[in-house]
């Protein structure tokens, strides 16, 4: 089976370089990127499950229109954000849009494990969620066309 792909997108490249050998050492294929652009290019194309955002990433896009868009894109997308801040307005503001998973900033080993552990969950609760969303059988759909109907 294929490893399942995480994108790291952050404007510090300690924290991206860190979490990145974090997430690779659990077993994920990780890409880190410090462009908007590489992060909208790679949700349209649904190469990705899961996005590890830094809150403060790209200050020229406000991040709860960037969770809205990259959502719009990939309705089963998983956003764990990862802030510097926890000021509840923010985080309930943010959590409208559908983020799987809010973190502070990691510090020390046991943070860096929380946000592991919220990707390994985030990546399992996406491959439920497509999972649930594709027919069970693909003869099943033929089943259910009028007689004389042939499959496209």
């Amino acid at each position: 089976m294929k490893n399942q792909s995480i994108l790291v997108a952050d404007k510090d490249t300690a924290f991206l370089r860190d979490i990145s050998s974090c997430l690779t050492g659990a077993g994920y294929d990780v890409e880190t990127t410090t462009s908007t652009v590489h992060v909208i290019s790679n949700i349209l194309k649904k190469k990705t499950p899961v996005v590890l955002l830094g809150s403060d990433f790209d200050n020229r896009i406000d991040l709860v229109d960037l969770v809205r868009l990259l959502k719009k894109c990939n309705q089963h997308l998983a956003v764990i954000l990862v802030s510097d801040e926890a000021s509840l307005p923010g985080v309930q503001k943010i959590r409208k849009e559908g983020i799987f998973y809010y973190a502070m900033r990691p510090v020390n080993a046991e943070d860096r494990d929380e946000i592991k552990n919220a990707a390994i969950c985030a990546c399992k609760s996406v491959a439920r969620d497509i999972q649930q969303d594709s027919p069970v059988n693909s003869d099943q759909s033929v089943h259910n066309l009028p007689e004389g109907v042939q499959p496209c």
